[in-house]
């Protein structure tokens, strides 16, 4: 099996969609143990069910699972690997070294942090299949081109370190990233046995790392451990990235690094700032096939720094923002179509994907958006892609 053919301008998701109620409510049950593991089950999988055709229906060309079942885009491994333990933010407060600074964070959140959960590493890793049931439900339901979306090695050390309660397991960081690296390793090699066409790792954290100096740091990123200088933040990234996305085999699936200023509000003015430049020497050493990334807005810079100075590969991908996520109202068609041109002075059209900045629903009882407005914010950019395939 080789890697699966996209069509010019392909059109995908980032990965999260809104929760129901009935999905919200059943998370809770499920936690306090009033509801089984095998009914919850069934409700997810009806429900992704109905993404699925919803999202062929719209037209998009890869098709994601909604990660109707995670209760956050990077906590839910608590449920799927040994050695990790699910906290509130009150239990993860009495092990913070700086606690004026992490309730200084908890200022800046539109979620309540008393809903919040943080996965934290207690014990020696254990692997158990983390999103593989995602993508059997994906391979269940579609033949469309799928994509699994995983926290990356990075946003998992930098969440699950707390060194008053990790250091049990592993006497650094360092040790638990190697760990951590071994663990998404295993994971890739599920996912690719089963057959999965772009496999793509999350990693905000690295926003926060280059763009809060001096400001109070986002917890969108769920990264509580202390970080060092970002030079040496961003080495340790690179010593991650790179052996999990090496580790992919290229010749069957796309390798895709997602990084977003922040998806934790809907209020722009406290989101992060800052053009990709401190983080080019993290794309160039990770060296993803598909580089997806935030660009709706003018808070993520100009889209020609990412290729002036020809650090990144040729013939690298991109997977170009085009879709503000916290906004009800769609893009422009015409917005869309431009940006894409934009693009096209540094992409192949062959190598440009159309998708939205982010996730609708980072946080699952706290999503950006609501359903009801995304058909709309998909159909324009499912048009858009058709307007610029009619014009090749």
């Amino acid at each position: 099996m080789g890697q699966t053919t996209l069509p010019p301008f392909a059109t995908t998701l980032i990965g999260s969609w809104p929760r129901t109620k009935e999905i919200l409510k059943a998370q809770r049950r499920l936690r306090e143990g009033q509801m089984s593991q095998a009914d919850f089950d069934q409700l997810i999988e009806r429900e992704t069910a109905r993404i699925i055709r919803l999202q062929e229906d719209l037209g998009l060309d890869v098709i994601v699972s909604g990660e109707l079942g995670r209760d956050n885009y990077s906590s839910f491994v608590a449920d799927h690997l040994g050695g990790v333990s699910m906290l509130s933010m009150n239990e993860v407060a009495e092990h913070i070294q700086d606690k004026k600074q992490f309730e200084a964070i908890l200022e800046t959140l539109d979620v309540p942090a008393i809903s919040m959960h943080n996965a934290i590493c207690t014990g020696k890793l254990e692997y158990h299949p983390i999103a593989v049931n995602e993508l059997k439900l994906l391979k269940k339901y579609t033949d469309h081109p799928v994509k699994i979306t995983l926290p990356g090695p990075y946003l998992l050390t930098r969440s699950m370190w707390i060194a008053n309660l990790s250091k049990a397991a592993y006497d650094s960081k360092e040790a638990l990233g190697a760990a951590v690296v071994d663990i998404l390793c295993q994971e890739i090699d599920h996912l690719q046995a089963l057959g999965v066409d772009i496999i793509q790792f999350d990693e905000p954290v690295l926003t926060e790392v280059v763009f809060t100096e001096g400001k109070t740091r986002s917890f969108m990123c769920a990264a509580l451990s202390e970080k060092k200088d970002p030079t040496e933040e961003l080495a340790f990234a690179k010593s991650l990235l790179e052996p999990v996305l090496a580790h992919i085999d290229r010749t069957k699936t796309i390798a895709s690094m997602h990084v977003c200023r922040g998806n934790w509000s809907t209020d722009e003015s406290i989101l992060l700032t800052g053009p990709y430049t401190p983080l080019l020497d993290v794309f160039r050493v990770a060296n993803p096939d598909l580089l997806t990334l935030e660009f709706s807005t003018p808070r993520a810079g100009e889209l020609d720094i990412l290729f002036k100075d020809h650090t990144l590969p040729a013939d690298i991908r991109l997977g170009l923002g085009v879709e503000n996520p916290r906004l009800p109202e769609a893009e422009t068609v015409e917005s869309i179509v431009q940006r894409a041109k934009e693009a096209l002075h540094w992409v192949d059209k062959d190598h440009l994907l159309l998708n939205p900045d982010c996730g609708f629903a980072t946080f699952a009882n706290r999503p950006v958006n609501a359903e009801t407005f995304l058909p709309e914010k998909i159909s324009a950019m499912v048009q858009a892609a058709e307007i610029l395939r009619a014009k090749d």
